[in-house]
């Protein structure tokens, strides 16, 4: 009987890469569930809903509901309604973001004058127009500085691409400034959020991904056991010479029933 009641996976990295899903991922989802843990499929993803990430695991045959998907585009929304609802914000992100925060009826498109928040994101048409206007933004009073997510860079299927955290890091550069709040995995906000849909306390939770600084250090974090997989952008080595270490090392997703 397994000592979980709950685990987290991640999605990019570790159940799929790409278009094509990690060999064994649909047989250890599996396994999971038949030992009786409530599932949650966490992405960084600052862009996509969860019915896209039901649709895309589905297209792989493994079958899991909507409402057992969080992604840092759905952390974000939900936190800036509850805590930035009467700001007006400067978004740096993708049309997917935007439209998400604009089913919440928030002030997008502030002048940098008139921003009462910067966030920042993954933006595939980020320039030195858009980075001028975070930098006259950040330069006023009060105004906080957000990040959806902190990853550097984004798996795909033979390479790796930039993502928020490389946004963020130009902003940085230029304001002088950190990110008052980052709203993804592994800020509290994210284990949070996750918390409250599993059900289930800290402790009984397994984490399974392979980000250290995100997957494995929100795991870390809240108390939950961690498994770093090997499949995405994290080797022996690196995990060797890091700061956060995960309770277990799998070679993939596909080797987490000997954790059951």
């Amino acid at each position: 009987m397994s000592e979980f009641r709950g685990a987290i996976l991640d999605v990019d990295g570790t159940i799929v890469l790409g278009d094509r899903s990690i060999p064994g991922a649909s047989d250890a989802v599996a396994a999971l569930r038949d030992a009786g843990l409530e599932l949650l499929l966490f992405s960084n993803n600052p862009n996509k809903r969860q019915d896209h990430y039901a649709e895309r695991l589905g297209s792989h045959g493994i079958e899991i509901e909507p409402d057992r998907f969080l992604t840092a585009a759905t952390v974000t929304a939900e936190y800036l309604a509850d805590r930035h609802a009467d700001d007006d914000l400067l978004v740096i992100g993708e049309p997917g973001l935007v439209e998400l925060l604009r089913e919440r009826d928030l002030a997008l498109g502030a002048d940098p004058d008139e921003a009462d928040a910067v966030v920042g994101s993954i933006d595939r048409k980020f320039d030195y127009d858009r980075l001028t206007d975070a930098l006259w933004a950040l330069d006023g009073d009060g105004v906080d500085f957000l990040g959806t997510d902190p990853d550097v860079t984004i798996p795909v299927e033979d390479h790796l691409v930039p993502g928020s955290g490389a946004i963020l890091g130009a902003i940085s550069a230029a304001t002088g400034r950190e990110p008052d709040r980052i709203l993804g995995k592994p800020s509290d906000v994210a284990i949070e959020a996750a918390l409250d849909r599993l059900g289930v306390p800290a402790e009984s939770v397994l984490v399974v991904g392979d980000r250290l600084d995100t997957d494995i250090a929100m795991g870390e974090r809240a108390g939950m056991t961690t498994a770093l997989v090997l499949t995405g952008v994290t080797d022996r080595d690196a995990a060797a010479a890091s700061d956060v270490t995960p309770d277990h090392i799998l070679e993939s997703i596909a080797d987490v029933e000997e954790l059951l």
